[in-house]
């Protein structure tokens, strides 16, 4: 049976349309979300599921636009990669698009408080993080 050990989250922007922060450099990430879990007291088989949204709307003169979503454990882009997920903004949505994820890292070491950071970067200048952006994640053991 599995062992609860901590959940948190991170809301960045609760709702559709709340914010309007342009992204100005091409593949440079850009910080949505961080957390902070605890695996104090974990048995063997530490797991973390981490879950988050991001919407973003496509600039007035569309084109074809990759969004990369990375998932890292610690507080800079180049930490330790543990999920990352490219897919191409759909050129016929006019507003909002969103892009969920679903990731996971099994038997991350155990920490007082081990740090997830999800970043966005794209592949055209002007995509607009416009809201709802959120991150969270929960850890158990066996």
């Amino acid at each position: 049976m599995a062992k609860f050990l901590d959940l948190r989250t991170s809301q960045n922007a609760s709702y559709s349309n709340s914010i309007a922060q342009p992204i100005t450099v091409v593949g440079a990430p850009q910080l949505f979300g961080r957390i902070g879990l605890s695996t104090v007291g974990a048995g063997p088989n530490i797991r973390v599921l981490l879950q988050g949204a991001v919407s973003l709307q496509l600039p007035l003169l569309p084109a074809v636009t990759t969004i990369t979503i990375q998932v890292v454990r610690g507080t800079s882009p180049n930490s330790p990669l543990v999920y990352s997920a490219s897919e191409n903004m759909d050129l016929n949505i006019l507003g909002p698009q969103t892009f969920s994820f679903n990731a996971l890292d099994f038997n991350p070491p155990a920490d007082i408080q081990q740090t997830y950071s999800a970043y966005i970067s794209v592949s055209l200048v002007g995509v607009i993080r416009v809201g709802p952006e959120n991150f969270s994640g929960v850890a158990v053991s066996d």
